[in-house]
């Protein structure tokens, strides 16, 4: 017998969320969100594939008063969702952990929000893998679930492939052909009765 992965508590934490077409919020058209919490209280996660129009990293530091060195300064910065879009969260591979509070999701994986992760991103001595986002995405009790049984959501697993080394317009075709599904066949009216 198998388990349906939504009626789990938690199991879709390090998972990829891949936007289906139609789902009805343009601010996730094409978008995939890796999921850093799930339980029953709710869902976290940050779309790892939408640039924050030509902010990067050297700008963010800047504003901060932290020091950028000239290896990061350009690395763009991404639009973590909807959520507090003025806090910062990074997503990493799991070389770094902050002295603060990193969130280790699973073994390639961290997220961490506190100050100490920029700073030493801003002198070259941060993960090696990462990428900074500005908001997240968030859902309440039940209501990731419900819409992924309204067909808002497909699911696949997560790597770092896919979410650092991929360019950003090709990540949710990448994450579709990861499942074996091909865009083309998608269609904005799929799953609605």
């Amino acid at each position: 017998m198998t388990t349906n992965p939504i009626e789990m508590s938690g199991q879709l934490a390090g998972k990829v969320l891949i936007a289906m077409p139609g789902m009805g919020d343009p601010r996730f058209d094409q978008s995939i969100i890796y999921l850093c919490a799930h339980s029953d209280e709710g869902a976290m996660g940050l779309i790892v594939n939408k640039p924050a129009g030509g902010v990067v990293l050297g700008d963010v530091l800047g504003q901060l008063d932290i020091e950028v060195d000239a290896k990061v300064h350009d690395m763009q910065v991404h639009v973590g969702g909807p959520v507090e879009t003025a806090r910062g969260f990074v997503l990493h591979t799991r070389d770094f952990q902050s002295d603060l509070h990193s969130l280790n999701v699973d073994e390639d994986f961290a997220m961490t929000g506190t100050m100490d992760v920029l700073e030493a991103m801003g002198q070259a001595k941060g993960p090696m893998r990462s990428q900074l986002m500005l908001g997240y995405s968030g859902w309440g009790s039940g209501q990731l679930e419900e819409e992924i049984r309204q067909n808002g959501w497909l699911i696949c697993e997560a790597s770092p492939e896919l979410v650092f080394e991929t360019d950003d317009g090709d990540k949710w075709s990448k994450a579709l052909a990861s499942i074996g599904v091909s865009p083309l066949t998608l269609s904005a009216s799929a799953g609605r009765a």
